[in-house]
């Protein structure tokens, strides 16, 4: 204890005299030697800041209003630094004579000052801290209710509760505050936690005084006696509502289309892995829903009136849902049903005609079809949504196909499996034909075409084939859709244009330099880029005869874009190229508009051939059609003559040319040339 003892009436008395005594701590507290401290008086060491207090509590002790004070005073060192004393003064009687004379005790308080005033900011901050977090602190007693015995302010934006309804259960206990389905986790959570004195976390939701439900974070600890028993439970409960729903957005845009609002395919792919670790006797199927034709509205009308089309398909769809049919959109206008419980396949089908009853009010409208795919799952396939999907296509598309119906249902069994299989092996083949110069796989057949006033053959028309070592002999109509799919029929389409103008200079050396030969071009031949270009290039190359060339298209094939189409015909035409459309009758165009097409030639589809020996089919039209083509100006040939009775039909209808096995089948090109010969 520093202590001073003074005779002074004046605090900035300098005279030695006035200082009766000042101890070494004094000294020491106040940094200065007795001396210094007597020369100076207590005032000019004082900090300014309490020189006022304690200069009024001095006076007033030297009115004799009081007999003694104490405060907390800060002193400066010769340094500058302070120091934090408590100093009690008080009157001394040393019986003397002395004017006045005090004793003053001092006593360091800075590390006490400082702890205070770390005490007081981290008060401060922690009142900071509890005023802004999204929630509320709390601290409870470790029971069924949670009875509160602490919470901060922000229990009233949290829960709609003031403090004083929590606290000690007044009005209501936190456990009623917390949603009933969350209650018994709570307890069993805080339970499991506290045996293993780790720390707690954990979100459920609450119901405020409002009736909202809002989800939250509790994040805590148990507080434990000596004895190791749980005395109390300490920490934060925070709002977690807005991320909540953010996570279900995200989780919504993750599992669902944005667009339809259904269920994606990666959902759907959870799902499928789920039930496939379930042991059930129920029978499942995946219904796959094809309405690709509607992507061509889009060419017309634009992909938001192509887009609203889907949008209520999906919506009228939904209406089958039920417990054991779930809609998801696993692709762009492709919808798949879970079906699940089903008793059979007709109860399948059943459900199916019932969709296209539902999309046919819709499609028919647009003038645009569709297909349904179904597949029963079973061990092999559950687990494969890859495989599966691709399944599903196959089928719906093979559902397409089918004439009988603007949307057709399909099964993808071990019959379609087997095509499915068969088609990737040509695919394999034609894609071989593309890279392997030395595979020689390609063929052609030549069929020859009969002039029915001159009765020789004035033409040919080269016919491919695709000779597989695995697959044998593969006829057109199985292997050039693929090669279209696939656009692998535009380097095949130039193998064969180079094998039918080899064929040409073939005859040219043999003499028959007036024989023409014809050759089938795709629409995807066709309206590729440099189609006609590459074109005129080979028969430069080839130092063939444009007038010796038939180009043969399909009337389908104007469907696709008629005035470029007709454009490009007119190019071949205009270089002496002769063009022909092939099965006329089956498919785009009709006579009253042929003579605006870029043509030379009309082929009659065989399907007409067959009719003449129909004895029902009397009132035949393809009379007039002959005597109209001519009129144009147009060649005819009739396709598919195979007896003798069709032969002398056209030869009635004055008809131009005869093709058909009558005259001959397909002959390969030795052959061919033989035929030339002895038929001439």
């Amino acid at each position: 204890i520093g202590i001073t003892i003074s005779h002074a009436q004046n605090p900035n008395s300098n005279y030695v005299e006035v200082y009766h005594n000042v101890n070494p701590k004094a000294e020491e507290i106040l940094g200065r030697s007795k001396e210094e401290i007597i020369a100076l008086g207590w005032e000019k060491i004082t900090h300014p800041d309490d020189v006022e207090e304690d200069l009024e509590n001095f006076k007033r002790l030297l009115a004799g209003e009081i007999n003694s004070y104490s405060m907390d005073k800060r002193y400066i060192r010769p340094d500058g630094s302070i120091v934090w004393v408590n100093i009690v003064v008080a009157k001394i009687d040393l019986h003397d004579n002395s004017r006045f004379n005090h004793i003053c005790f001092m006593h360091d308080i800075s590390e006490r000052k400082e702890i205070e005033k770390s005490l007081k900011e981290s008060e401060r901050s922690k009142s900071v801290l509890l005023s802004h977090i999204p929630g509320m602190a709390y601290r409870c007693s470790y029971d069924r209710d949670w009875t509160m015995q602490y919470v901060s302010a922000g229990c009233y934006n949290l829960t709609g509760y003031t403090a004083e309804n929590l606290l000690y259960n007044k009005d209501l206990s936190y456990n009623e505050v917390i949603s009933p389905e969350y209650r018994r986790l709570l307890w069993n959570e805080w339970k499991r936690i506290l045996a293993k004195r780790q720390p707690f976390k954990y979100e459920y939701e609450i119901t405020t005084a409002q009736g909202e439900r809002k989800w939250v974070l509790e994040m805590g600890q148990g507080i434990y006696n000596e004895a190791g028993e749980v005395e109390a439970l300490e920490g934060i409960i925070l709002d977690i509502s807005d991320r909540k729903k953010m996570e279900d957005n995200l989780k919504f845009i993750s599992e669902h289309d944005t667009w339809t609002g259904l269920y994606n395919r990666r959902y759907l792919e959870n799902v499928l892995a789920r039930d496939a670790e379930i042991v059930s006797t129920e029978k499942r199927a995946l219904v796959g829903i094809n309405v690709s034709p509607i992507q061509t509205l889009t060419l017309t009308y634009g992909f938001d009136y192509d887009q609203d089309i889907v949008k209520k398909v999906a919506d009228a769809l939904k209406m089958h849902c039920t417990d054991k049919r779930q809609l998801y959109y696993t692709f762009q206008n492709r919808f798949i049903f879970y079906v699940k419980g089903y008793d059979d396949k007709e109860e399948l089908i059943q459900f199916c005609k019932e969709l296209v009853g539902t999309m046919d009010s819709i499609l028919s409208i647009e003038r645009v079809g569709g297909g349904i795919g179904i597949i029963e799952l079973n061990e092999d396939n559950v687990y494969d949504m890859g495989q599966l999907s691709k399944k599903l296509l196959v089928a719906s598309e093979k559902a397409m196909d089918l004439y009988n119906a603007d949307i057709g249902i399909c099964f993808f069994d071990d019959e379609l499996e087997a095509e499915v299989i068969r088609e990737g092996e040509i695919k394999a083949e034609l894609a071989r034909i593309e890279t392997d110069e030395g595979y020689d796989g390609l063929h052609l057949k030549f069929q020859p075409i009969l002039d029915i006033k001159s009765n020789k053959i004035t033409e040919f028309e080269a016919l491919a084939r695709l000779n597989s070592n695995k697959l044998g002999m593969l006829m057109p109509g199985e292997f050039i859709p693929l090669a279209e799919k696939t656009k692998l029929i535009i380097p095949l389409g130039k193998k064969v244009l180079i094998k039918a103008f080899e064929f040409l200079n073939r005859l040219k050396k043999d003499g028959y330099d007036s024989i023409n030969v014809s050759v089938n071009i795709s629409v995807i031949q066709l309206i590729g880029e440099n189609f006609i270009k590459d074109l005129f290039n080979l028969i430069d190359e080839m130092k063939v005869n444009p007038e010796n060339i038939v180009i043969e298209i399909t009337e389908t094939i104007f469907a696709s874009d008629y005035d470029e189409i007709n454009r490009l015909l007119g190019v071949m035409k205009a270089s002496g190229i002769r063009v022909a459309i092939d099965d006329f009758g089956t498919g785009y165009s009709s006579l009253s508009r042929e003579r605006e097409l870029n043509v030379n030639i009309i082929k009659i589809d065989k399907s007409f051939s067959d009719k003449i020996l129909d004895p029902n089919n009397k009132d035949s039209i393809i009379g007039d059609i002959i005597s109209m083509a001519h009129k144009l100006g147009y060649g005819v040939v009739a396709e598919g003559v195979e007896y003798e009775e069709q032969k002398q039909f056209y030869v009635n209808y004055n008809c131009d040319k005869l093709q058909g096995y009558l005259i001959s089948k397909p002959l390969a090109e030795e052959a061919a040339i033989e035929f030339l010969k002895n038929y001439n």
